[in-house]
């Protein structure tokens, strides 16, 4: 146990890292340009915001949470997702006066207790955007488009977009109404689960992975079909919208989300890819979140985008993510006056910005030539007696083999000339 990662956790290692940086930095950089900002929230808060915010009919709150008394009794969750306490945050620190809207972007890690399997954890990364303060529809199409940039420039293709309207609050009030009449001569067909949430909540019903539940849930009266005035004209916007930016989207009535704290817009971008079919991001309007959570009526809209699940999805498609690159200089040494001088200019080289590796094993000089090699350096030199008496070295092209002799203290010099694109230095 001792040198095992808990179940459904996973190191993320170095020959693998440097795609986690290509999305995470191409996904600061499109929201950057619409205009959102980072925020870092904690990876825990008090249990009763999730329980208020995510909704304690929810699978998540119900069965998912990671959730324990600190030592001062107080009850603490890890989080199981990004928007409730971007929420808690917006509340506390008073954003509500600054210019509206409020635009924010994270990448977190979040938790939930779930079955393992290929591209879910129990220990997950999700990378999300919470826009606060505008219920215009133009909000909705600007968050959808930033998604639809995002993967666009990632190269992902085959991601369908899919969209509905669950309406609001008095929309819903009337739907339960009608779905229940439908749920009730069926509820002895269906889970206990979705037994439960009759009364307290039959939307949810309509989100049951069960099969024999899913079955039954075939001919349900859709949402969509009784949503009030406001919400199909708010609906109706939004594709106008969506076709104008020339954005491809399909209306998917099934589409209700996980969450209670949704209203209105609803969207996932699903996979049509054969091998990886599934939701690759989901998100939609929460105009009464913020007032649930103990703040001013404020309406907002946002995502959550799995990690793993975009990495998979990459992987699939074969979309090639640039390889690191190696030092620009390995530095390599035989005896200890050379030693000295190669402690020296490394840190010369790595202080004006310059990748240096030197070598620390004690290696032969064979053997660090290897290892230039391994470490894909751009150069190499060896320093011995010789070089250091004369000031004078060989530095080797490791890709051409092409060597050029020259003076140890103009290297850092001549090494800055070549990164700035003089190739002839």
């Amino acid at each position: 146990m001792l040198t095992m990662a808990p179940k459904g956790t996973r190191d993320i290692l170095p020959d693998e890292i440097y795609k986690w940086y290509y999305v995470e930095e191409k996904f600061r950089e499109v929201a950057n340009r619409f205009g959102f900002r980072e925020i870092r929230i904690p990876v825990f808060e008090h249990t009763e915001l999730f329980q208020r915010g995510v909704g304690d009919t929810t699978d998540i709150v119900q069965k998912e949470m990671y959730t324990f008394n600190d030592k001062g009794g107080r009850s603490i969750t890890l989080r199981p997702e990004g928007t409730a306490g971007v929420v808690r945050s917006y509340i506390q620190n008073g954003m509500s006066s600054w210019p509206q809207p409020v635009k924010l972007f994270y990448n977190i890690t979040a938790y939930r207790y779930e079955n393992v399997q290929k591209g879910r954890y129990r220990e997950f990364h999700q990378f999300g955007v919470e826009l606060f303060g505008s219920a215009d529809p133009g909000a909705d199409a600007e968050v959808i488009s930033l998604l639809h940039l995002y993967f666009n420039e990632l190269g992902i293709k085959n991601l369908k977009l899919n969209i509905n309207s669950i309406g609001c609050p008095v929309c819903r009030e009337k739907y339960n109404k009608i779905l229940k009449e439908y749920l009730g001569i069926r509820l002895g067909k269906l889970c206990e689960t979705c037994r439960d949430r009759f009364n307290r909540n039959p939307m949810r019903i309509l989100d049951c992975k069960i099969e024999s539940c899913k079955n039954e849930l075939v001919n349900a009266p859709a949402l969509l079909d009784h949503i009030c005035e406001d919400c199909a004209m708010h609906f109706d916007k939004v594709r106008e919208k969506l076709i104008t930016m020339d954005i491809p989207f399909s209306i998917d009535k099934g589409i209700v989300r996980g969450l209670d704290y949704y209203t209105r817009t609803v969207f996932e971008f699903v996979s049509e890819n054969i091998g990886s079919q599934g939701t690759v991001c989901g998100g939609g309007r929460y105009d009464g979140l913020v007032e649930a959570c103990g703040g001013s009526p404020t309406p907002g809209i946002g995502f959550g985008l799995g990690i793993e699940r975009l990495l998979l999805e990459m992987d699939s498609q074969n979309i090639e993510v640039p390889l690191p690159e190696g030092p620009d200089i390995f530095i390599g040494f035989i005896g200890e006056k050379a030693e000295k001088l190669a402690e020296s200019i490394a840190l010369k080289l790595r202080t004006a910005g310059i990748p240096c590796e030197k070598d620390i094993m004690g290696r032969s000089v064979k053997s660090q030539m290897k290892y230039a090699n391994k470490i894909n350096a751009r150069f190499a030199i060896i320093l011995g007696d010789s070089e250091v008496e004369s000031g004078k070295a060989e530095l080797k092209n490791m890709s051409t083999g092409e060597t050029k002799d020259i003076h140890i203290d103009t290297i850092v010099d001549r090494l800055l000339k070549y990164k700035q694109g003089n190739k002839n230095e």
